[in-house]
């Protein structure tokens, strides 16, 4: 495995502004009792989609308060990630070939990882299926349990995982103290790990999500020469089959028709662990032919976490046409920018959108395009809506909650390490 050691450095004093005195007083009661505990996490890829963003900001907040956290990342080859991205798919309901030799692959591969881990740690935080058998692996390869407590964070929605697929990774699982995940009802009832439900949350001081001169957004449009005197539909997704990339073209072709000179604007990361990244990518931009209103960008055109922050906030309706969907940072991103936004109810979704409120619902693209030309006739609509979306991201979905409810995990399991000194806590997360 390999340590992520460029992260930047955050403090948790910083967010005071932001959630208030009484909510960083908290964390910092909360921490103190785990002082020094010894957290690892462990997932596939260092950028690239919603893991690797929570990971980036709660590791570095996590050494803040007190506690030794790292960050590591598997090591694999592209077989090892065809099959994790097949058992991906397999576990949101996709039909898929899994096969013996993809899961043994995930297995020797887990293994491989497995040997490079050093040291004993308190808490480890196995993130989804990619190295679900880094546990099994240590104890096979030891004879005993590794030391501390080991949980497994699921941020996929299990609702409708193919049987196959998920009778192969629940042994592994199984093994573990804990299994945390977004929604009650992504929950397995065959799972025998104690279930905890901890959803996602962004950091409102990221590049990603920290305020930005509107000089500095005039700036970046007219570098992917995206007109800021037309109204504009922004999508930020991975190019894959579960985001729809090609409904949201659909879409914004039909509310085009409506809307004179709107624009589009689809921005996705292509991932280490996601091979069908460059194929839907190549869909995309097929779908999107010569329109010169289109504009598919990636961040290998440049368009990172500072582009994407000026395209949510340029955008007059931001869209997430996603088919499943385990939580999608994205929305609540936009709606931190106070932007409105048309969604899918899948999922995670609706714990950000509320409908008619913080956003509105839609199905396929004929009810996007419906929204979308609706939002650009209404202004006032559209503010009201933004409004609403911003506060409700600062109640529930911001990086100090995610954080709290962690430390509130980390003290009910308790590690034997630390157990002398802890009193027991109910969680409410």
């Amino acid at each position: 495995m390999i340590p992520v050691l460029d992260i930047a450095r955050r403090r948790a004093a910083s967010y005071r502004a932001i959630v208030g005195e009484q909510v960083v007083d908290e964390i910092e009661q909360l921490a103190a009792d785990l002082e020094g505990a010894r957290v690892l996490h462990i997932n596939a890829t260092a950028f690239g989609g919603g893991v690797s963003e929570l990971l980036s900001t709660v590791v570095p907040l996590m050494n803040d308060i007190g506690l030794a956290c790292e960050w590591h990342v598997m090591e694999g080859d592209p077989a090892f990630f065809r099959a994790t991205k097949a058992m991906h798919n397999g576990l949101q309901g996709m039909p898929v070939e899994w096969s013996a030799e993809m899961a043994e692959t995930w297995r020797a591969t887990n293994r491989n990882n497995a040997r490079m881990l050093e040291d004993s740690w308190d808490f480890v935080v196995v993130h989804d299926a990619q190295p679900a058998a880094v546990l099994a692996a240590l104890e096979m390869e030891s004879g005993r349990r590794p030391s501390g407590r080991w949980i497994w964070r699921c941020h996929v929605d299990l609702t409708d995982a193919r049987d196959d697929v998920w009778a192969f990774l629940n042994p592994y699982v199984g093994l573990h103290d804990a299994a945390v995940f977004t929604l009650g009802s992504y929950v397995r009832h065959d799972l025998r790990p104690q279930v905890m439900i901890i959803p996602p949350a962004i950091d409102p001081l990221s590049p990603k999500n920290m305020p930005i001169e509107k000089v500095a957004i005039r700036s970046c449009l007219d570098r992917y020469k995206v007109d800021p005197n037309r109204p504009i539909v922004v999508q930020v997704s991975r190019f894959d089959p579960w985001k729809d990339p090609i409904g949201v073209i659909d879409a914004f072709r039909l509310a085009k028709t409506e809307v004179r000179g709107l624009q589009l604007v689809l921005v996705g990361s292509m991932a280490d662990d996601d091979p069908e990244g460059w194929e839907w990518y190549e869909r995309t931009v097929a779908h999107a032919a010569t329109d010169s209103d289109i504009h598919v960008l990636t961040n290998l055109d440049g368009a990172n976490s500072f582009e994407v922050n000026c395209f949510q906030r340029a955008a007059d309706v931001v869209v997430q046409k996603s088919l499943r969907e385990g939580f999608g940072l994205v929305v609540s991103e936009a709606l931190w920018k106070e932007r409105a936004l048309v969604s899918t109810s899948v999922g995670g979704l609706p714990l950000q959108v509320v409908d008619g409120s913080t956003g509105r619902f839609a199905t396929d693209s004929d009810d996007f395009s419906d929204q979308i030309v609706d939002y650009l006739r209404h202004p006032e609509e559209r503010r009201r809506s933004g409004l609403a979306g911003r506060e409700h991201v600062r109640q529930n979905f911001l990086i100090t909650r995610y954080l709290r409810d962690y430390l509130l995990l980390f003290r009910h399991l308790g590690a034997p390490r630390l157990a002398e000194a802890r009193q027991p806590v109910e969680l409410t997360a």
